[in-house]
């Protein structure tokens, strides 16, 4: 079972891309059996393990795939922010979903993501280049909608932005979940607590990762609640295939604080 080895143990970095667009530079590099895209001074944004790149390294990617699985059956999924892709792509492999689109903002990312990151051309998924906040509007109501818009300065506007985050949970069907990942604070809570609070009336659920983030399961309203033995079942069912257990993640999952 992968696992990124120690520091001091690291192969050499060997650079594979290097593209400057308007919004900084993007690098793709490789180290050993993992590949990164970063974005601007060597600021990481996603790992793949080249010879699986649906397998989920990180604690916040594989939180955010815990967070598909409190819907039962989504055949859609909506993703703002691609990144390497490689949860795009644990998605498309291990959820029965029929129609996956994703919005990015920079038109080299898919192209890196494709050529180095081993991102599939899925025919079950539209990939569409623009500002997330400025496209939401056009995009298919979905089962399944995910929040990672980071730059190299951190979280984009819209992790804080009350009208876009509201209009996320709007384009979601019924029973659907919307799934942020997000900043924590030295508190431990989410960037925004309040906001948060008050924007989905406290009824979420936050699972708090190693790598410092937040990720928030947010149903698609009040009257929907996180069926945690259905999760529980469908987590230990997928295990075997993903190689790993989210049982863990699961014990931490906690109210909105």
């Amino acid at each position: 079972m992968p696992g990124l080895p120690p520091v001091d143990e690291m192969q050499d970095e060997v650079l594979l891309a290097e593209v400057q667009d308007a919004y900084g530079l993007i690098r793709v590099v490789e180290i050993g059996a993992y590949r990164f895209l970063e974005f601007g001074e060597a600021i990481e944004q996603s790992c793949v393990f080249t010879a699986d790149p649906s397998w989920l390294e990180y604690d916040y990617t594989r939180a955010m795939l815990l967070g598909a699985l409190c819907h039962a059956a989504p055949e859609s999924a909506l993703f703002l922010g691609l990144g390497a892709g490689n949860l795009t792509q644990a998605c498309l492999r291990f959820l029965p979903l029929d129609d996956v689109e994703t919005i990015e903002l920079r038109p080299d990312v898919p192209r890196l993501a494709m050529e180095f990151l081993g991102l599939d051309d899925d025919p079950r998924l539209t990939i569409r280049i623009g500002d997330a906040l400025e496209l939401l509007p056009s995009a298919e109501s979905a089962d399944l909608l995910f929040v990672d818009l980071y730059t190299d300065h951190g979280p984009g506007v819209g992790h804080l932005a009350w009208r876009f985050l509201e209009d996320c949970q709007k384009r979601l069907n019924p029973d659907g979940w919307l799934i942020i990942n997000q900043w924590a604070g030295d508190d431990g809570k989410p960037l925004g607590a309040a906001l948060l609070r008050g924007l989905f009336h406290r009824h979420y659920w936050e699972c708090p990762v190693k790598e410092g983030n937040v990720i928030l399961l947010v149903p698609a309203d009040l009257e929907q609640h996180l069926d945690l033995e259905g999760l529980r079942a469908r987590a230990e069912a997928l295990a075997p295939r993903l190689g790993y257990s989210l049982q863990p993640l699961i014990e931490v999952l906690r109210p909105a604080s």
